[in-house]
């Protein structure tokens, strides 16, 4: 990248660049990398390394010059890719070493996830461990042999450079190929086996292993700070969310744990929405880059929590979230981008922290109380300036310090309005404006899940534009959806992901709306999805179509992370449709999805929390309820919200339109009661039968 310090300028303007005039190797200014459209890869087109895309081109190369391959995999909102960029991909000696001996392949992990998951699948069985960035040496034949994250350009605290290892690696391409084919069929034997053992057991114990998970949560569970874990420690809105469905004991460690981030610096205490992870165990430093996939897991997991308590503050924390996506992720297409980056001239969290002078000078009388509040002195809490916090609840606060608490918190909104008025000024991080099909997906869910429980409509209006978008120009004329969207549609189909998140974020809309339209394009979706992705053979699910560029081999890569198991998902789905449409097929099909990583649930059963859901499920039967009558009407909404503001287990929401009044039947296993026709005789029925308790 050039020396701009905005470097969303600069990707836009190389967006802006003509193109048409520039040859296929991009010239003198720039490498094949000019000719992306993921601002990753953009930032890395004036590299002198001679980057290519993946495809034919670079791998064409390969094979005829016979050269080891360099894929380095990143994305936008990484520091420590930047880090690696700086360093090394932009310093012409590094550059001269890997124009000589190697052919250079950048991925945008978000754009190629099957990519990333085959090879971060690699770096894990070499090495116990993944980050990015992530450096894969291969073979023309895209077969590795080495994996590395992470490098200086020169050794140092007895670290390795990459200097010495691109010439060691070189030495060793020509002098021993024997011993490169040997750590290329060492590493896919081990992929091929990994995938065989996962695979290759019976159901497991679902009582079992959800123990399992329950005691290892609170072996690692931090009961001072929140989290699980040491450091760095990431908010895990998969592990809260299935705690809040286990039990007082475990939703307390999940209420207690969404409290401590929401005081902590990992949330922005000024324009909302949570960074990636904190660096400490304390929720104070984090990593800065704020993600689409955090901020929809966390509005929804926020949600569980208030309709599970009734307490406001979770709810609170989720529109709170819903805000900022709205302000800072919304795109002009009404979809949302996928991420802020962390950097911002140059400099990791620059434009979140504050010198207390700075504060002082624009809050004027008012900055002694918003520093006491929020903890802000002259010596900082990080590196000499401070990330604000807010360890103290207002209304404790105010007690301490015999303050009223509503002049207090109308004093404590406007300072924070002044000083986020302040930092508008300063040069934004770099959004990363791609449309990415699944993450969309999450955030419909959360939006449409939001706005019934919380009665906003005009959450549910995002959340239909956004599928609304998804579902045109992310769709070609032959119905594939297709997987990102910047400046134009991708040419890189869906994977299985896209299909099984945008699906139950349709599911999740029909069930806001009572529209069955939302429904009949699941359906259609989730059609598709079992054409594209399943065998129909074993019943197993890839996780890239079968028309799509396959890996080397198969990786059992498939698991709950940072964000959720799409197998998981995709069996949820066919559950909530089997019901939904009185399909009892379909609930072996669910099963079938699970298959291929029924070995490791037991082995991990932390890593599969989604999938111990729908196995319960599966074995249970659901609460029904079932609308009749005029759908569209506000009885209708008041009865939908009525009904979805309660934490009820396992619910499927059927929807029978006909041209009467809004009525709602429930049905639990065994019986059915009356239908109902308002709110209120909702809520009774719900007590009298104690509905919440199954």
């Amino acid at each position: 990248m050039n020396s701009s310090l905005d470097t969303a300028a600069y990707v836009a303007s190389l967006m802006a660049i003509d193109k048409t005039i520039l040859p296929a190797d991009g010239g003198e200014r720039f490498n094949r990398l000019i000719f992306a459209r993921s601002p990753y890869l953009l930032q890395h087109a004036e590299n002198p390394v001679k980057w290519y895309e993946w495809g034919a081109a670079a791998f064409d190369r390969a094979h005829s010059e016979n050269l080891p391959i360099l894929l380095s995999i990143g994305y936008a909102t990484c520091h420590w890719c930047h880090v690696m960029a700086h360093e090394s991909f932009e310093d012409t000696e590094v550059a001269a070493l890997l124009s000589q001996h190697f052919v250079c392949i950048k991925v945008d992990r978000e754009e190629r996830p099957d990519i990333d998951d085959f090879y971060m699948a690699v770096a894990q069985t070499l090495t116990g461990s993944g980050g990015w960035p992530l450096n894969i040496f291969m073979t023309p034949d895209k077969r590795p042999f080495m994996a590395i994250t992470y490098l200086p350009k020169r050794g140092r605290n007895g670290m390795s450079g990459l200097m010495e290892l691109l010439a060691n690696i070189a030495t060793l391409w020509r002098q021993h190929p024997d011993k490169i084919e040997n750590n290329c069929r060492g590493i896919m034997e081990a992929l091929e086996g990994a995938r065989k053992q996962a695979g290759n057991e019976c159901a497991p114990d679902i009582a079992a292993a959800a123990e399992k998970s329950l005691q290892t949560l609170k072996r690692i569970y931090d009961p001072k700070n929140g989290g699980f874990g040491s450091a760095p420690k990431f908010p895990m809105p998969i592990y809260l969310s299935w705690l809040i469905g286990q039990g007082s004991t475990a939703c307390e460690m999940a209420l207690h744990t969404l409290r401590k981030m929401r005081a902590g610096g990992i949330w922005d205490q000024l324009g909302g929405g949570l960074h990636r992870y904190s660096v400490d165990r304390i929720w104070l430093a984090p990593h800065f880059e704020k993600m689409l996939y955090d901020q929809a897991m966390l509005a929804y997991v926020t949600i569980e929590a208030y309709k599970t308590t009734g307490d406001l503050q979770y709810r609170t924390i989720s529109e709170e979230i819903l805000v900022f996506v709205e302000q800072e992720l919304l795109s002009t297409e009404g979809a949302f981008c996928s991420a802020l980056d962390a950097d911002s001239e140059g400099v990791e969290g620059k434009f979140y922290v504050w010198d207390k002078s700075e504060i002082d000078s624009c809050l004027g009388p008012d900055a002694e109380l918003f520093c006491r509040f929020h903890e802000v002195t002259a010596d900082g809490n990080f590196e000499g300036q401070t990330i604000l916090t807010a360890p103290a609840a207002l209304d404790e606060f105010c007690l301490r310090h015999g303050l009223n608490f509503e002049e207090t918190g109308k004093l404590l909104e406007r300072c924070r309005a002044a000083l986020l008025e302040r930092r508008k000024q300063r040069i934004r991080p770099l959004r990363d404006d791609k449309i990415i099909t699944s993450w969309n997906g999450l955030m419909i869910s959360a939006l449409a899940t939001a706005g019934i429980v919380c009665n906003k409509p005009e959450y549910i209006g995002s959340a239909v534009r956004a599928a609304s978008f998804i579902l045109g120009p992310l769709r070609r004329a032959d119905g594939r959806l297709l997987r990102s969207y910047l400046h134009g549609a991708s040419d890189i189909p869906a994977f299985l992901e896209d299909y099984a998140f945008l699906t139950e974020g349709l599911l999740d809309l029909y069930e806001a709306t009572l529209d069955r339209t939302w429904l009949n394009e699941a359906r259609t979706i989730a059609g598709d999805l079992l054409r594209l992705f399943r065998d129909p053979d074993s019943g197993e699910f890839t996780l890239t179509g079968h028309d799509a560029e396959q890996m080397p081999t198969r990786v059992s890569s498939d698991h709950d992370g940072v964000t959720p198991s799409a197998l998981a998902r995709t069996a949820h789905l066919l559950y909530r449709l089997a019901w939904i449409d009185d399909k009892p097929e379909l609930l072996e099909t669910a099963r079938e999805a699970l298959n291929g990583i029924l070995g490791d649930i037991m082995h991990n059963p932390l890593g599969h929390l989604g999938a111990l859901q729908v196995l319960a499920l599966l074995d249970s039967e659901p609460v029904i309820a079932t609308f009749a009558g005029e759908i569209g009407t506000p009885q209708a909404m008041a009865l939908n919200s009525a009904l979805h503001k309660h934490a009820i287990k396992n619910l499927i929401v059927r929807c029978e339109n006909r041209p009467t009044p809004a009525t709602l039947s429930l049905c639990v296993p065994g019986t059915c009661y009356p239908a109902v026709s308002t709110a209120d005789e909702l809520e009774r029925l719900i007590i009298d039968t104690h509905l919440l308790e199954l």
